[in-house]
């Protein structure tokens, strides 16, 4: 807007279109034209006491509408000048009419563009000029022998002139609304956006973070095995490809919501039911699972579900990174209301780097806090480092338990990695 006010050779009405949008108003101001004179024609046959109407009255009637042209780009001066018109057309003697509308028009414009008290000036300019002709001045104007005003005939243009700006504040008070309203649609579309955008992050990260974690340590065996033990180093290659094979699987599925927005996903997500597969993912990175359960399993849903496996696959992924151990205690606390989610090791933390984003810890807790859960996260007093991750349920109406990962079950890294599916973690820095 500064550029625009500084550029030399530019006129203001061409700053307020590139502005604004609006130009000139031709086409309603000629449209008000037409109908001034038509109309105060027909007036002039009815209101004979009054002048008749001659040239100059036809000018004024061109005058107002003229003025109007430009009530986009200068509300006030057109209000004002508007009101000057009607004035001496109505100090004239002329017929009273159509002459008003222009007056209305240009305080409406005055009042939706923001300047009230333009439009009020302007037509208590025109109230009060009315006002002295029809009592005092009305003996030293045309036409000849009038006499004052009816206190009745006053009533009607006060209450004309209220009209006029009760309908401009009506209608401002409208657009206000309407805006608003607009800019609420699009802030919570914005926030739909950016809340999509997230979790489509989280899912890639979880995606993502696991499986490199995996790829990374059978990278570095496969290494050091190459030349000792091919066969070892087959094994590590093998749960290589395997890992990238199901890494890229959910990264298509992500990207696939990207691509075709609404359409249900050609597979399903993840939950609790592939804990004891994300269990021996972990034994293909070294790390030794050992899964428990407390209380009744019973379904989850869908939301919930996927959170508790992400979380779970986040917490081991974290313990495969910066730990010592080599192993990993899961519990799952199924209450009537709740689902409790312990993850701990022995340590102690490496130290190393962790090649993350440090966001693992972040999206763990947004995920709990999106079910509207807590997650506990910190070194145990003993030693290690613990999660723990409170999610509600909703109560089971059945009471019946349902379909839930095997239960007391270790997986052994000194299995055949290359048995072992995929991974799909996350990153964090506990």
């Amino acid at each position: 807007m500064d550029e625009q006010r500084e550029r030399p050779g530019v006129p203001p009405w061409q700053r307020w279109v590139e502005r604004t949008g609006r130009g000139p108003a031709w086409r309603s101001s000629l449209l008000v034209a037409v109908f001034a004179q038509a109309g105060s024609g027909w007036a002039a046959q009815e209101q004979t006491g009054r002048v008749a109407l001659d040239v100059f009255a036809r000018l004024l009637l061109l005058l107002g509408p003229l003025l109007l042209v430009w009530r986009h780009q200068y509300p006030v001066a057109v209000a004002y000048g508007v009101s000057a018109v009607t004035l001496v057309y109505i100090g004239a003697g002329f017929p009273y009419g159509p002459v008003f509308i222009s007056l209305a028009l240009a305080c409406f414009a005055a009042v939706i563009a923001g300047h009230r008290r333009a439009a009020w000036g302007a037509v208590g300019l025109l109230w009060a000029g009315h006002l002295l002709i029809g009592h005092w001045l009305y003996r030293l104007l045309p036409p000849a022998g009038d006499g004052p005003a009816p206190w009745g005939q006053e009533l009607g243009i006060t209450a004309w002139v209220l009209a006029i700006l009760a309908v401009s504040e009506l209608v401002r008070i409208r657009r206000e609304q309407w805006s608003l309203a607009r800019a609420e649609r699009a802030a919570a579309e914005k926030r739909r956006v950016n809340e999509e955008r997230l979790r489509i992050a989280r899912e890639l990260h979880d995606v993502l973070a696991h499986s490199i974690s995996v790829i990374n340590v059978q990278a570095g065996v496969g290494l050091a095995l190459l030349d000792s033990d091919p066969e070892q180093a087959r094994s590590a290659l093998t749960t290589i490809k395997a890992a990238s094979k199901e890494a890229l699987g959910e990264v298509r599925q992500v990207l696939d919501t990207l691509r075709t927005p609404g359409d249900a996903p050609r597979a399903p997500a993840p939950g609790l039911d592939r804990l004891p597969e994300l269990a021996e993912q972990a034994a293909a990175a070294g790390l030794t699972v050992d899964i428990t359960t407390d209380g009744d399993a019973r379904a989850l849903p869908p939301g919930a579900d996927l959170a508790a496996f992400r979380i779970l696959q986040e917490a081991l992924t974290n313990v495969v990174r910066h730990s010592g151990s080599r192993t990993a205690r899961v519990r799952l606390s199924w209450q009537p209301r709740a689902l409790e989610l312990r993850v701990d090791d022995e340590g102690p933390a490496t130290g190393g780097p962790a090649g993350g984003s440090g966001n693992g810890l972040v999206g763990m807790r947004e995920r709990a806090a999106a079910l509207g859960g807590t997650i506990e996260a910190g070194p145990r007093p003993d030693g290690g480092f613990r999660v723990i991750a409170g999610l509600p349920l909703p109560a089971d109406p059945t009471g019946a338990p349902a379909a839930a990962p095997r239960e007391a079950q270790t997986a052994d890294p000194t299995a055949d990695p290359a048995a072992a599916p995929a991974a799909v973690p996350s990153q964090e820095d506990p």
